[in-house]
């Protein structure tokens, strides 16, 4: 989440005071994580609606972990706008479609303005989905490997401010080890601990936020 909030503080407040902001009440009279409150709906909505929820979906998991893997050096907001042309061009992130894609649908990819016409980052999409499908041929799964990683069941860190969310910890660590050795790529130890909050793995959300309290209420 650092990025995430680091990229909308740019725009917000100076970082020396973004990381001590706790929540923000929106116009509509919600508190909220002071990044989730956006001018951009899509970015309010995927904080409100997504962003630390439990999935274990794996069609789902695999869409964050490649578009955790492409926001890279960019930011989250450019990915959200971007989402449904990757949902399009990468078969609404069906593994067993994307580990198939050859040398033509490689240069579909590079030729297609919605989505990151980065070589690496869609030849890794292509390599992390037959990393899937090796998960299944070994009687595993995304979801059971990742969930592992927190014993089967959400991290709820509750953090007092922006200022507290990590980068990475030693679960994202081993997340990345792990998957690295599998075969995937674009799984560093900073991407996974983005890819954990997005995915609800751990609940980041600051205490006191509206989204936060709902998931922690579902899971008593």
């Amino acid at each position: 989440m650092a990025d995430r909030a680091g990229a909308a503080g740019a725009t917000v407040a100076p970082a020396s005071t973004w990381a001590t902001r706790t929540v923000t009440v929106g116009p509509d009279g919600v508190p909220r994580c002071a990044w989730g409150v956006e001018g951009d709906p899509l970015y309010r909505a995927y904080h409100d609606e997504e962003w630390g929820r439990p999935s274990r979906d794996e069609r789902h998991l695999f869409e964050m972990l490649v578009l955790e893997g492409a926001q890279a050096g960019l930011s989250w907001s450019t990915i959200l706008r971007k989402r449904e042309g990757y949902r399009r061009a990468f078969a609404g992130f069906d593994p067993a479609v994307v580990a198939g894609y050859g040398d033509d649908d490689r240069a579909r990819l590079l030729g297609d303005a919605g989505i990151v016409r980065n070589r690496l980052k869609v030849e890794s999409a292509v390599g992390n989905a037959r990393a899937v499908l090796a998960l299944r041929q070994a009687g595993g799964s995304l979801a059971d490997l990742l969930w592992g990683f927190v014993g089967g069941a959400p991290l709820d860190r509750r953090p007092a401010n922006l200022g507290e969310l990590p980068a990475e910890t030693a679960e994202s660590r081993a997340m990345s080890r792990e998957l690295k050795r599998r075969g995937f790529r674009f799984v560093g130890p900073t991407i996974c601990y983005a890819f954990m909050q997005a995915t609800g793995l751990v609940n980041d959300h600051v205490v006191g936020c509206a989204a936060g309290g709902a998931i922690r209420g579902a899971g008593d």
